[in-house]
């Protein structure tokens, strides 16, 4: 099978400090999401998508469907429910979402008539994400043709949760970078603070795209409180498709260092930093 994502080079400005590349030991990512969206395909509502599951199956087998409904009948719900399946989603008003999910569950493709997304709960590195969409993309790509993409984001979801670090008595202070800590780095309410949600959002340079950045407190299962950083990259600029892994490759390296930008060099040493080239 031929090979459509590739590590390009490239020579955009990078507005966040170099840094050495790294994989964490203790890796504090929750979810990775990269998200591909194109002028809607009708076809992908109409007919159901038995060639493409084909070219992802082996990797991705468990399938499901559903649809979203802005068409009411005025017909009972036992005749909805007896008819409804065999109706074709167009004239049942739907929109369809088709999942494409690995077998461990932690890859999942969504494909729908505007977009085509990768979610991975389990993120070890850029090049193992990167393959893992290289079967569904390419499948896309020459099974429904789109003519260039409108946006193309990648967004990566960080939760800092001390306990896991041997880090429970340490203040937010001192593990976050003094332009990230904000109200943390005051000893004077640092210890009192129950909620802090920031919202900013970064230009990368022109043409470049853009970084939704989310951070605060949240809390996780266990009711620990925990420090989300929340960064989406993503450009609404058209791009042609043979140029999108390039954009995600920028955007990927970008992510690397906005995250490093964020901690300081305690919760960077205590995630057990491994250099990679």
């Amino acid at each position: 099978m031929g090979h459509i994502i590739l590590n390009v080079e490239y020579n955009q400005p990078m507005p966040f400090p170099d840094t050495r590349r790294v994989i964490y030991n203790k890796n504090p990512l929750n979810e990775v999401i990269c998200q591909l969206r194109f002028p809607a395909i009708l076809r992908i509502d109409s007919e159901i998508p038995v060639k493409y599951q084909e070219r992802l199956r082996e990797t991705y087998p468990i399938f499901s469907e559903s649809q979203s409904s802005n068409l009411k009948l005025n017909i009972t719900p036992e005749l909805a429910q007896a008819i409804g399946s065999s109706l074709p989603l167009s004239f049942r008003g739907g929109r369809a979402t088709y999942e494409f999910v690995s077998s461990d569950q932690k890859w999942k493709v969504i494909l729908t008539r505007e977009s085509l997304t990768l979610a991975a709960s389990d993120y070890k590195k850029w090049e193992d994400f990167k393959e893992h969409f290289e079967i569904p993309l390419k499948a896309f790509v020459e099974e429904y043709t789109p003519p260039f993409f409108s946006r193309i984001g990648l967004r990566y979801q960080d939760v800092i949760q001390r306990s896991e670090l041997q880090l429970t008595n340490i203040g937010w202070g001192e593990l976050l970078e003094s332009h990230i800590a904000g109200e943390f780095s005051s000893t004077a309410i640092a210890n009192d603070i129950v909620r802090c949600v920031n919202q900013l959002t970064i230009s990368l340079g022109e043409n470049n795209g853009m970084v939704l950045l989310n951070h605060g407190l949240v809390p996780n299962q266990n009711n620990e409180t925990c420090y989300l950083i929340d960064s989406d990259f993503f450009t609404e600029n058209r791009t042609k498709v043979s140029d999108a892994i390039q954009k995600l490759d920028y955007f990927n390296k970008q992510a690397g260092r906005l995250f490093r930008w964020c901690i300081t060099e305690r919760l960077h040493d205590a995630l057990e930093p491994q250099f990679i080239q």
